[in-house]
């Protein structure tokens, strides 16, 4: 065969493997299906900018569902099936079997034929996004053959009822995996986690801060959107129809609705909550037979049970594993303690939750998104608001029970007892918050509701303490002392607010350290030169994180260390938050200790870098080199400074940064991730930045384009009217088309 014919035949059976692909994708889909998408695509436009943030635009709703769908897949379908495979309950099926109980868990709070009934009892109207949700999805894979979903190959209207909230796992994260794991394997779990660990010791998490129109330069109010997650956790979209949506904001993979965002009347930006929304019951079981009873009151109930089989990944197949899974009228039972089992109690109405995380994206204003709330169907998150009528607002939590006050919710409560039952939900207006305080500012960072606005904040004896455990932190502190400073803010003093480099987490332990210094030099094995000269530079330190400052890195390298050595110390029953923390590090850790420590410390850095004296910017690094879930890292590759810190330390612009397996240098995997500033006047203005770009795909101009501006807290202006996106057009098109 000679060379031409054998390349047209290679052709031949390149183009056949192509089409037999397409066709075989295609036959999961019917043709009245695939004519319907094809029908609906031509009445959604989208619109990306020079940023390729995506503009989608279409008639109904439920078209720009259907569009939103289809460009989450087009910039990153890994994370989008990631989210849905995580939220149903199907992981083990392509991690294996040690992500068995994570499944168990997600099984044991709501299954897809529980999702089913509710999707089939749904309203109208929401039917219709969730079909069009399904819709936007799959045709999405019908029009991209050479995407291999890990496990989804067809997206079915029910799986956003199972993934409804939109914040960092929800509720449902907080319940151990180990635990489970011990009770359903019958094994005895220890854990010596403190409460302190129970934190967040990465900032996962986030910032609001809003301004009233007395301390804004344009008498506009003004809203800071900072979420703290896992980099890359959410996309950035504006949705826009012709019945009454258009929303611009941050948007978790794979749902329907902005998260944290704005419309022209309003915004919102949801901070993690300390809000007690969940309880733990301890039952009283009795066995009869095979058969199992709870205590409750003077009766005894029969515990319900349910075998399941759950499958999960093993070697190039699927294995099985059977479970019986058991409730109370409290909830699951997910371990055991002292003898008896541990049911959970908390916020199971997707449907409602689901509501309003849509219909909040729609409101006008204060009253129309208080409105809203009442629906109950945020448990895991706070609430900063501003809108354009002036009004700036917090809530704390939302999804609130009403319990007896006399126990100690804290802890579990005897399941026995029928006082220690909820008593309905808290309405909104019982809720801690604030409207309008008088001094013109409102911050969350994760933080106690009692400082959100300085001396205006709410009184703490007014509400139960189930309602607002939340302890300060000292990103709150930073941010009530940034606030309090500056009486006239505009877009780019708020961005600078948001950017205050501050790590008041050292305001303490600095000078301790000093002071142990001090205390201890008279021994010669302690006043080497370094030693001293490190003393001296932090002496000197401002306690502000810069790219150029080596204070930071010994700071926070010394401060990393002295925390372990101090954790190891704390009773297990001892309850400390950041704060009481810092006080418990140092009293607990001698003098000798803290500069045996900074010997380490300098040891390690000149071991790592060549010198002690290395910036923090040369170590405190953004690399993104795969656009994989789980990116990698190379000293070798290139790579951008970072001044900002991880939150722990009071930085309001956090970044955890960690080593890879084969770097010496930290890079950036969690913190600031989308950031916005907005302004409310006749037309709303606003600007943003996202970690890296808004394409997942390496070599592509959108991958790292708004790295440089992140990396420095720059911000790029939001185009967010059709007359302004059309004057930064990248390109238009309709769902379906190349």
């Amino acid at each position: 065969m000679n060379y031409s014919l054998r390349s047209l035949f290679q052709s031949i059976i390149v183009l056949c493997s192509i089409l037999s692909a397409t066709f075989v994708r295609a036959q999961s889909f019917t043709k009245a299906e695939i004519g319907r998408w094809q029908q609906q695509a031509k009445q959604i436009t989208i619109t990306r900018d020079t940023w390729s943030v995506p503009h989608i635009y279409g008639k109904t709703d439920a078209d720009v569902v259907f569009g939103a769908l289809y460009t989450q897949c087009e910039d990153d379908f890994a994370r989008v099936e990631e989210n849905y495979i995580d939220a149903i309950g199907r992981m083990a099926e392509v991690e294996g079997e040690s992500a068995l109980y994570h499944d168990l868990r997600a099984r044991l709070f709501l299954d897809s034929t529980q999702a089913i009934a509710i999707y089939k009892k749904s309203p109208a109207w929401m039917k219709k996004l969730l079909d069009a949700f399904a819709d936007g999805t799959n045709y999405y894979l019908y029009t991209h053959p050479d995407v291999k979903p890990r496990l989804l190959t067809r997206f079915q209207p029910w799986m956003p009822l199972m993934f409804s909230e939109g914040s960092i796992g929800g509720n449902i994260s907080g319940i151990s995996t180990d635990r489970l794991k011990a009770f359903y394997e019958h094994n005895k779990f220890t854990s010596s986690i403190n409460d302190f660990d129970k934190y967040e010791r990465e900032p996962v998490g986030s910032n609001g801060f809003a301004i009233a129109p007395s301390k804004s330069a344009t008498k506009n109010a003004l809203l800071l959107i900072n979420p703290h997650t896992s980099f890359y956790f959410r996309s950035e979209l504006q949705m826009s129809s012709q019945e009454g949506l258009n929303a611009y904001g941050a948007v978790t993979w794979g749902q329907f609705f902005i998260y944290q965002g704005f419309n022209e009347n309003c915004g919102w930006m949801h901070t993690s909550s300390g809000a007690d929304s969940m309880d733990e019951y301890l039952e009283t079981i009795e066995k009869k037979g095979n058969a199992f009873f709870y205590r409750y009151g003077n009766v005894v109930k029969p515990v319900r049970t349910q075998k399941i089989k759950l499958p999960y990944k093993s070697g190039n197949g699927i294995q099985y594993k059977e479970f019986t899974l058991y409730w109370t009228q409290h909830g699951p039972i997910v371990g055991e303690k002292d003898g008896k089992w541990i049911a959970v109690s908390m916020m199971n109405t997707p449907l409602e939750a689901l509501e309003q995380s849509y219909l909040r994206t729609k409101a006008n204003g204060y009253a129309g998104y208080k409105n809203v709330m009442k629906l109950n169907g945020n448990a895991s998150n706070n609430t900063v608001f501003a809108d354009r009528d002036g009004n700036i607002a917090y809530w704390h939590g939302n999804f609130m029970p009403k319990r007896n006050p006399k126990f100690d919710w804290s802890q579990p409560v005897d399941g026995s007892n029928p006082e220690t039952d909820w008593k309905g939900l808290h309405a909104v207006d019982e809720l801690v918050q604030v409207k309008n305080p008088a001094n013109g500012w409102i911050q969350n960072c994760n933080s106690t509701p009692f400082t959100v606005s300085g001396s205006n904040s709410p009184e703490k004896n007014k509400y139960p303490i189930y309602m607002a455990p939340d302890a300060e932190n000292y990103r709150g502190i930073n941010a009530v002392r940034v606030l309090s400073q500056k009486s006239n803010f505009t877009l780019d003093t708020l961005i600078a607010a948001a950017n205050d480099p501050h790590l008041a987490g050292f305001d303490e332990l600095i000078p301790a350290l000093i002071t142990a210094y001090q205390t201890v030099s008279a021994n010669s094995a302690n006043r080497s030169q370094d030693v001293a000269e490190a003393i001296q530079i932090l002496k000197s330190w401002n306690k502000s994180y810069g790219t150029t400052s080596v204070g930071t890195t010994l700071a926070i390298f010394w401060g990393e260390k002295i925390q372990r050595l101090a954790r190891s110390r704390v009773p297990a029953n001892q309850r400390l938050d950041f704060l009481s923390f810092t006080a418990f590090v140092i009293e607990k850790t001698t003098a000798q200790e803290k500069i045996n420590i900074l010997k380490e410390t300098l040891a390690e850095l000149t071991r790592d870098f060549g010198t002690w004296k290395t910036p923090w910017g040369d170590i405190n690094r953004y690399q993104r080199l795969t656009g994989k879930i789980q990116e990698t890292y190379d000293d070798q590759q290139p790579s951008i400074p970072v001044g900002f810190t991880p939150s722990v330390w009071g930085s309001l612009a956090a970044y955890g940064a960690r080593t890879a397996p084969n770097t010496k240098k930290r890079y950036g995997y969690v913190g600031n991730s989308f950031v916005a500033v907005v302004e409310f006047g006749k037309k709303v203005k606003a600007r943003s930045v996202v970690t890296g770009g808004q394409s997942s795909r390496p070599n592509t101009k959108h991958f790292t384009d708004q790295a440089p501006l992140f990396c420095e807290g720059k911000f790029k202006d939001v185009w967010f009217y059709p007359e302004d996106v059309q004057q930064h057009v990248e390109k238009t098109y309709h769902p379906g088309e190349k």
